[in-house]
């Protein structure tokens, strides 16, 4: 076919490929265990599949309408008060996406525009950026401080300005693991308060927290409550990531202007899937114990690679580790990276990418949402480096 002779004026000039498809592509030429992309390796419930046959046997096979559909949608509201003490309409305040990054795309599209400040923290999941340049949108860039990815808010309270409209959290956090403390929310509604930014709180990981700590959603404090919007993930609750079915939050105001956008990206979503998940979730215990089984994942990593050479920075949420090579080699991350695919046959991914300008701190991040034997395999390969 031959290409397009006119000019093209892209949107996005600089914008690479993802670099979950770069080191997902490179580990499947290198024949390499992948604990680079963040997926599965196990099976999923076998219940919530036969679920997913239930409802398509009985004809749930047609368009779901825009909103979701009303089960699913009042079984949210349902687990969101058992487990945060919030109230949700699930008529006006809740909506079912394809996936949580079409939700953060959708809440930053309707909210957004030329020149509106957006205060992101780095390393940031590699969505956020694009998406508010997308829309017009200006990028404000906050360093989370090492050694342990804090937030320094008296960093966030300069970056604050007339033209600021929103602020993305993300706890559990993606890439490090860290997990927001009640003092961060406090002081969050603290500096923005008698304000009108909008929180953009991408809390996929809501259930992978770990160590008995409590997860600190937006949504336990009222004034950050009133205008945020609030993400969540079947896909990464229920370790079914290609079903990209995913939910938001938000009171009336916010979800209005949601879903003057959303019903012209996907309108509706995968239908008997939502059926499957509206019964499989009206049992708690097929998400409340999902923090255990992951930190028993990565206790388990951690116990196989005690004898490496590589620094472990601790992780309290996600089902990601951060391994420090500093002691190993001075090569930049993303060379690092690569050869240990290479060479090694391991892929990760490294943390510098996750920043504009590319901060290198020889950490490199690795997936445990795997079977014992994919863990066993990548944890013998580190201990020889």
């Amino acid at each position: 076919m031959d290409n397009y002779s006119g000019s093209i004026r892209s949107k996005l000039q600089k914008q690479d490929t993802s670099i979950f498809a770069v080191m997902s592509a490179l580990a499947q030429e290198h024949n390499a265990i992948n604990l680079s992309q963040g997926f599965p390796d196990f099976e999923i419930s076998q219940k919530l599949i036969d679920l997913v046959h239930k409802y398509m046997r009985k004809g749930k096979n047609q368009y779901a309408p825009m909103t979701g559909i009303p089960e699913i949608r009042e079984q949210i509201a349902i687990k969101m008060e058992r487990l945060y003490g919030v109230q949700y309409d699930p008529e006006r305040e809740i909506n079912i996406t394809a996936g949580a990054t079409q939700a953060l795309h959708t809440a930053i599209a309707a909210t957004i525009n030329d020149e509106d400040e957006v205060i992101v923290f780095e390393p940031a999941y590699d969505a956020y950026v694009p998406l508010i340049k997308l829309h017009g949108g200006v990028v404000k860039f906050a360093e989370l401080k090492l050694p342990d990815y804090h937030i320094d808010w008296q960093e966030v309270k300069k970056l604050l300005s007339s033209r600021t409209r929103m602020i993305i959290l993300n706890s559990p956090h993606n890439p490090t693991g860290s997990v927001l403390k009640p003092e961060d929310l406090q002081e969050l509604e603290k500096i923005t308060s008698n304000s009108d930014v909008i929180i953009l709180s991408d809390e996929v990981y809501e259930h992978l927290i770990f160590d008995q700590i409590r997860h600190e959603s937006v949504c336990r404090y009222p004034e950050l409550a009133k205008r945020s919007f609030v993400v969540g993930s079947f896909g990464k609750t229920f370790h079914a990531t290609g079903w990209k079915t995913g939910f938001v939050m938000a009171p009336e105001n916010l979800m209005s202007e949601f879903r003057k956008i959303h019903q012209f990206v996907v309108f509706a979503c995968n239908t008997p899937i939502q059926y499957a998940i509206a019964e499989f979730i009206t049992d708690s215990t097929n998400y409340e114990d999902l923090g255990k089984f992951y930190q028993r994942k990565r206790d388990y990593f951690l116990k196989l690679i005690a004898g490496s050479k590589f620094k472990v920075i601790p992780s309290h949420g996600t089902y990601f580790q951060l391994l420090d090579y500093s002691e190993i080699s001075d090569e930049p991350e993303v060379d690092f990276a690569i050869r240990l695919t290479r060479e090694f046959k391991l892929a990760s991914i490294p943390v510098s990418v996750f920043y504009h300008k590319k901060t290198d701190n020889k950490v490199l991040r690795f997936c445990f949402a795997k079977k014992e034997k994919t863990l066993e395999r990548a944890a013998e390969i580190l201990c020889r480096i």
